[in-house]
């Protein structure tokens, strides 16, 4: 046959890989977040663009964001740019001026558009996302092999010509029965074309606002341990470090109580024995936190687990777990410096009393 031709193993040059986040994400490679509406995936996705544009690492127990600031292109067919994305966006501390979007009023995009590629050459973006996967396959039956194959074949194809980490966020199926893998909407032709798929899920008997995901595929690496994040309503995204759960613990939106302990828990064990005694200076319990291998972020998630508070002390900042006491303290306090004349001290318990009478507890 004259049109027969054949690669010898050989002559193939090896590739090395690179991660963005090793093992979860990769440059060159397609990576897919799959979860529940509502679960965290565009909050989660949003906050590693964010350590991107800053060129940190994307969580505080690892992660190898770009060493340098880079850019990132984020599609949404979603959510509205102007009310949620750029306001996570700088909630999370993203550079905006290094996140991107391809506009589509004139033409919706696809995953065979040639401007993604076009895109990417212009910014030099080492990070692409696409919000929801579904949203981007020009009209072909995502549950059809024959449609989704070579538009999966072409972004994979992008992703390896630029080097770029491509990340599709999808929804989850109804069907509880299936492996984990299979579980996302659409052909299994989308999960096989990736290399990496983190399926993210809320455990609701743990904390309301707690998050995690579990790689559920990693064809380029050991599989990665499951982290888990915070999304609290005050302190706003955080990352929470290793967590011990399984996939069907995760998909069940709950954590069996003899698994074994997470970071959060360590540290609010950690916090309870800095405060048995009483309370403690604020940049002490961070520093002993430190010490002990708990990051800031982590620390602030377990105090606000625990309900515990700061309260102010003239000028010092202070961890108490009862910041009512404060209030009555003062008063009597006050009564008796007061008797004694010492006016700086007066001074400093009518600050104490104002906060405590006013509530001014964070």
């Amino acid at each position: 046959m004259d049109n027969l031709r054949l690669i010898t193993m050989c002559d193939v040059e090896t590739e090395h890989i690179n991660f963005l986040w090793k093992p979860y994400i990769a440059y060159g490679k397609i990576t897919i977040v799959q979860g529940d509406l509502g679960d965290g995936k565009t909050t989660m996705m949003l906050a590693i663009a964010a350590a991107v544009t800053r060129g940190e690492s994307i969580s505080e127990s690892g992660g190898n964001a770009a060493l340098t600031p880079s850019d990132v292109i984020f599609q949404t067919a979603e959510d509205g740019l102007s009310d949620t994305i750029k306001p996570r966006l700088e909630q999370l501390g993203a550079d905006c001026a290094r996140v991107h979007v391809i506009d589509e009023e004139d033409r919706t995009l696809s995953f065979t558009d040639e401007r993604i590629e076009a895109a990417i050459s212009r910014t030099g973006a080492r990070l692409f996302i696409l919000d929801p996967l579904q949203g981007y396959l020009g009209g072909a039956d995502m549950n059809g092999t024959g449609g989704v194959r070579p538009l999966m074949k072409n972004l994979a194809g992008i992703a390896d010509r630029t080097g770029c980490a491509f990340v599709l966020i999808g929804h989850l199926n109804k069907n509880s029965s299936s492996k984990s893998v299979y579980r996302g909407l659409g052909s299994i032709d989308i999960p096989a074309a990736a290399r990496s798929v983190l399926t993210v899920g809320r455990l609701v008997n743990v904390d309301e606002n707690m998050r995690a995901f579990i790689q559920t595929k990693s064809n380029l690496a050991p599989t990665g341990k499951p982290q888990a994040f915070g999304l609290d309503p005050v302190g706003g995204f955080c990352w929470l470090g290793d967590y011990n759960i399984t996939i069907e613990e995760l998909l069940d939106g709950k954590r069996a109580e003899e698994k074994g302990t997470s970071q959060l828990e360590l540290a609010k064990a950690f916090i309870k024995g800095r405060l048995a005694n009483g309370d403690i200076l604020s940049d002490e319990v961070f520093k002993k936190g430190e010490a002990a291998g708990f990051p800031e972020a982590t620390m602030k998630r377990a105090k606000s687990n625990l309900k515990y508070k700061s309260v102010k002390r003239g000028n010092i900042w202070y961890w108490t777990t009862q910041p009512n006491q404060g209030y009555q303290e003062a008063q009597q306090c006050q009564e008796i410096q007061g008797a004694i004349g010492d006016a700086d001290t007066v001074d400093a318990l009518d600050t104490l009393d104002t906060l405590a009478y006013e509530r001014t507890v964070i």
